[in-house]
């Protein structure tokens, strides 16, 4: 379906953009940087460059859908549909950019079937598609770090948002000291996954960031990631120290 370019914009979203890059400004957590580091910019200035950067195409489709609503009855459910699309594509960039940028603020450890638990739940993955396995004990390993959340939050909603509908399995190991966090899902694209997780630097876009982020995290968390194309499932394995 294609708008009218001047389709009437509905007065309740108007300015939502610039609202939701205040909120996400204000959860971004705040970093000093010497003045010779200025054009370098931080993981969340990069996240709030790309969110705002990929919102204005849907956002501006979402205006213009709710702005029709009162048209001909015959295309009331076309437009719907259509505005539950773009409604859902907006919820996927937020939830990646919290998971990237933001702060999980919790005081103390958390097993980390708790962990698990919160992050299928951020992450908008249906139940349905999700097969949790935990292995060896992993699941009362303590963790006390944020960034094991939103590892496992990115690697979710990078299978909900590219998995095209298709079932993904997590499992978690705990062998030799080290905790492995294996998500298998048929369908990926190996090229531009490993693409995205060999980046040194953020991504101009959302796209790649949440792989990206993964692989920062990991590396700050002094663990490592492998992957396994053989068969139909491509797996894709952090690995973190149990400390």
């Amino acid at each position: 379906m294609t708008l009218a370019a001047d389709a009437p914009i509905s007065h309740p979203v108007r300015g939502l953009l610039p609202d939701l890059v205040r909120v996400l400004r204000t959860h971004l957590p705040r970093r000093h940087r010497p003045v010779d580091a200025a054009d370098e910019p931080t993981p969340e200035d990069a996240v709030l460059r790309a969110l705002c950067h990929d919102m204005r195409s849907p956002l501006a489709s979402l205006e213009a859908v709710l702005g029709s609503l009162d048209g001909p009855p015959d295309r009331a459910r076309e437009l719907l549909d259509l505005a539950r699309a773009q409604t859902a594509q907006l919820s996927s960039m937020l939830r990646t950019a919290d998971a990237t940028g933001g702060a999980v603020r919790r005081t103390g450890p958390r097993l980390l079937r708790d962990v698990v638990l919160a992050s299928v739940a951020a992450s908008g993955l249906p139940r349905r598609l999700l097969t949790v396995e935990v292995l060896d004990g992993a699941g009362e390993v303590p963790v006390a770090d944020a960034r094991v959340q939103r590892i496992l939050t990115n690697l979710l909603e990078n299978a909900h948002g590219h998995g095209g509908g298709r079932p993904a399995r997590l499992e978690l190991t705990l062998r030799a000291g080290w905790v492995r966090l294996s998500l298998s899902q048929a369908g990926v694209p190996v090229d531009r996954v490993v693409g995205h997780l060999r980046q040194s630097r953020p991504p101009l876009d959302l796209t790649g960031l949440g792989l990206w982020s993964v692989q920062r995290q990991t590396r700050e968390l002094g663990g490592r990631i492998t992957w396994d194309d053989a068969g139909e499932e491509f797996t894709l394995t952090v690995c973190l120290p149990d400390r």
